[in-house]
């Protein structure tokens, strides 16, 4: 164990972690270089905010994050791709700033992303996230509900806490997008019990579920670097088609992932129904494969027997058959390229205009 030298905004002393290893190797590209970063320098303040939680709520967040297995005995640490912060470090970077004074809004939209994670998982009955039990099916689902609730709620404790004018706008900035990403969920939710939804509603959904706080996550970033009004809605550009290529990404993984590499059992999104981009693709679609793709996925019986592999097979099939794969596949590289040329706009160069880059082409073409 090692205690890094980081602390929480307030000054309080960063708690204990783990370990995470030397300094980026120089064969790691800027993106990965940047993701590492973001690890060692939120890892620590993350946690002082967590251990600041009463009992239950601070057992079940360590859970959560990775910091302690379902006993409470230590375990490998933070979890999670920790995207979002590095966007938050590398656009601060990018725009003349230290990613070190940039640590608040990185840690606040860590603890929002892993709020929405909590929920999301009761909201559709994910039993695995990152190669473990979900906190509601190991503290139940009241317990990890109430602990989204506590993550939200030091989210804008941490920016608050800095007490400055650039503190204010990011409370504001950070609580629309967060009203946005949970009426993403809500219209997420209510898909399900729909027939076919309009790609472009589905579109909707996503930019406001998903693009959202990786927006504001790049937005804050440059706020935080003191940048000009159009470098920071340039980044936010950048940060809200990173986002989609994200989703679009994510919906993929969702039908035809590896388990071994999300962490997430194969084809959950099909046994919810859930109306994904490449489903809603392949539902818009003309021709046979989309009739009959159309015909099998109404409503789950909550009373039937669970579906077998073979119908998740099928249903998989159809949509790829209907062109929903090829359409997503398309839409997640144009995205990329949109990302790509936001970035430029807004005149980010050097080693944080490339990790920004990187971290969209990680994104958006993502295996995990």
């Amino acid at each position: 164990m090692s205690t890094p030298t980081a602390v929480p905004p307030t000054g309080r002393p960063a708690a204990t972690v783990p370990a995470q290893g030397a300094a980026p190797s120089p064969a790691d590209t800027p993106a990965r270089a940047a993701l590492r970063r973001a690890r060692i320098l939120v890892e620590p303040s993350l946690l002082g905010w967590i251990d600041l939680l009463p009992g239950e709520l601070r057992r079940i967040a360590r859970y959560h994050f990775g910091w302690n297995d379902a006993a409470g005995r230590p375990d490998r640490g933070l979890t999670g791709k920790v995207l979002r912060p590095a966007l938050v470090l590398s656009a601060a970077e990018a725009c003349g700033g230290r990613p070190e004074d940039a640590l608040p809004p990185a840690v606040a939209v860590e603890l929002v992303h892993n709020f929405s994670l909590l929920h999301d998982d009761i909201l559709d009955g994910d039993t695995t996230r990152r190669h473990r039990a979900t906190a509601w099916t190991v503290f139940g689902s009241p317990g990890a509900l109430l602990t989204g609730d506590a993550l939200l709620s030091h989210a804008f404790r941490v920016l608050a806490d800095e007490g400055t004018p650039r503190a204010a706008a990011g409370v504001r900035a950070l609580a629309d997008a967060t009203t946005l990403l949970v009426d993403g969920e809500h219209t997420d939710v209510g898909f399900e019990s729909r027939g076919a939804v309009p790609l472009a509603e589905c579109l909707s959904m996503s930019e406001r579920k998903t693009a959202e706080l990786l927006a504001c996550s790049c937005a804050l970033g440059a706020v935080w670097a003191g940048a000009p009004s159009e470098r920071v809605a340039a980044l936010r550009r950048f940060g809200h088609h990173l986002g989609l290529g994200f989703q679009i990404a994510d919906d993929l993984l969702g039908i035809w992932g590896d388990p071994a590499l999300t962490g997430k059992p194969a084809g959950a999104d099909l046994a919810a129904r859930k109306k994904s981009l490449p489903v809603s693709a392949a539902l818009a679609a003309d021709g046979s494969a989309a009739r009959r793709l159309a015909a099998r996925y109404g409503p789950v019986d909550p009373d039937g027997p669970p579906e077998g592999p073979e119908r998740l097979t099928e249903l998989a099939d159809l949509v790829e058959q209907a062109g929903g794969r090829r359409w997503a596949e398309h839409a997640a590289a144009e995205h990329a390229d949109r990302a790509a040329s936001a970035l430029a706009d807004s005149g980010a160069t050097g080693e944080a205009a490339a990790a920004l880059a990187g971290l969209a082409e990680l994104a958006c073409r993502r295996d995990s």
